[in-house]
């Protein structure tokens, strides 16, 4: 069975989300549904409906069974159908009618925009805006901006951003390319630069916004849109259990995945775009093509313990006995634990309240004149010593303290050091260190011994929003010299987003 000829088919990635979220049942006549539109899209048995009241005319409900009902976008004219949700009746109706479909009419890709959320967030934004305050991004033109992805609708609405907490506002309801582009543009890169790591260099013909077509083989469109060529992989897709669902590749993340990169590559999205999904696939394609020997070994890390076990569980459904063997999963700290244990460093990692006892009795030193609580030097210790990776006096009397607030002279440093320096000599004693200093410990070991007493030929990572730079120098003290193929690091890019980058 095939789909008619003349007759074009995208399912976004939207639409496969929430099909995977139906009960069997419900997904079986989901698929008879789809088998039936690709028949013939205009058959008179699919009963296209309007919906009341919304914001896109040309988004149509076709009935699934008495109480699901399937969104699809119908042409007034043209050959393009758009399967884009799928939800009980109601549910399906609201999100319908708050959606709208656009072409970008700059970077020509194909966007779905909640408009409803879009109105609010303007709203909320321009009533927190002092008209006398300049625009976080008024620099920049309003072509720029489309060019890098924000669709036309969006544009009041990022004129009205000033603070970093407005940033965090707006980015969600952006597309994909937009986030990452206002992301670097709110971080401080320059526009060429943005333009240059996006890809985004050549500007575009001039974007017919009626042509579907086109659309649908612009990058960003295939982002989030799979285009129906082949039947049998949508039926092998659609049949697959829930386990492989976990894992499925879109057509679109491929180009990521299977691929030669000369050094570190970075991945960002926001949530739900799939990045562990591409970092578990990106792990095979490794051990399956390009660190294939027996001895060859691949470090699969991420922040938690509890993700690290998740991925091993999608990794084994993707993987035989024999690549699964070759590729260690492990969260960084455990790693890292490990690690010195094996150099005849017994320690255990702290967190948080774990630490308490030992900053009480590391504040008895605090100097009484200066006049500050615990909080400050807690403060202090996670924002500027470990920030700034300080290890002596002399790094913390140079470090930068932007944003800290309370002004300390060079004086006064010293005799905050003392305080540091007694909890760090505390904590050491007891066999125990904080995640970033035991980082730290591991890459002056690896430093002076050689990254060639580890097996690694390649470091994927996730969930990287949540490491610190020092974890970071650690993943490239892991990973050596820069090399092809060597770091593949995911993460949010809504997350984290103001911290300082770190060098890889």
């Amino acid at each position: 069975m095939s789909l008619q000829h003349s007759i074009r088919l995208a399912i976004s990635n939207d639409f496969l989300n929430a099909y995977n979220e139906l009960p069997r049942k419900i997904r079986n006549k989901v698929s008879e549904l789809i088998n039936r539109f690709r028949l013939g899209p205009t058959r008179s048995g699919l009963n296209y409906e309007s919906i009341r009241d919304g914001r896109e005319k040309r988004l149509k409900s076709v009935r699934v069974d008495r109480d699901y009902r399937a969104i699809i976008l119908k042409p007034e004219s043209g050959n393009v159908y758009l399967l884009l949700w799928v939800d009980k009746h109601d549910d399906a109706y609201q999100w319908a009618k708050r959606k709208i479909c656009r072409v970008n009419e700059v970077s020509g890709a194909l966007q779905i925009i909640d408009v409803e959320q879009v109105e609010e967030t303007t709203e909320k934004l321009s009533q927190r805006k002092n008209q006398q305050q300049t625009g976080r991004f008024d620099f920049v033109e309003n072509e720029d901006l489309m060019r890098l992805g924000v669709p036309e609708i969006l544009l009041p609405a990022l004129r009205q951003v000033v603070t970093d907490e407005d940033v965090e506002e707006l980015l969600p309801h952006l597309p994909r390319e937009a986030s990452d582009a206002v992301l670097m543009l709110a971080s401080g890169y320059e526009l060429a630069e943005i333009f240059q790591q996006l890809d985004k260099t050549q500007k575009r013909q001039k974007v017919d916004p009626e042509d579907l077509e086109t659309a649908l083989k612009n990058e960003d469109t295939l982002s989030r849109f799979m285009v129906v060529t082949d039947d049998s992989e949508l039926e092998e897709m659609l049949a697959a259990p829930l386990e492989k669902w976990r894992v499925f590749l879109h057509p679109s993340q491929r180009k990521l995945v299977e691929r030669d990169w000369n050094g570190p590559v970075r991945v960002l999205g926001g949530a739900g775009t799939g990045k562990t999904v591409v970092a578990i696939h990106r792990a095979k394609w490794l051990a399956q093509n390009r660190f294939n020997n027996p001895n060859d070994r691949i470090l699969f890390t991420t922040f938690t313990r509890n993700l690290a076990v998740d991925i091993q569980a999608n990794l084994k459904t993707i993987c035989s006995p024999e690549l699964m063997g070759r590729i260690s999963v492990i969260n960084l700290d455990s790693w890292v634990t490990r690690f010195l244990k094996e150099e005849g460093i017994e320690t255990r990692i702290v967190y948080g309240s774990d630490t308490d006892e030992f900053w009480s009795r590391a504040y008895s030193l605090a100097p009484s004149e200066l006049g500050l609580p615990i909080s400050f030097y807690r403060e202090e210790w996670r924002e500027v010593v470990q920030n700034e990776q300080c290890k002596t006096l002399r790094d913390y009397l140079s470090a930068r303290r932007l944003g800290r607030g309370t002004r300390l002279s060079r004086k006064q440093r010293q005799q905050i050091w003392m305080v540091f320096e007694e909890y760090r000599n505390l904590l050491r004693e007891g066999g125990l260190r904080e995640p970033d200093d035991a980082m730290r410990d591991a890459v002056e070991i690896l430093r002076a011994k050689g990254r060639e007493c580890l097996p690694y030929q390649a470091v994927i990572v996730d969930e990287a929003q949540d490491m610190s730079k020092a974890a970071f120098c650690l993943l490239r003290a892991i990973a050596g010299d820069a090399k092809p193929n060597d770091l593949f690091i995911v993460g949010d890019a809504h997350q984290r987003v103001f911290t300082g980058n770190a060098l890889l």
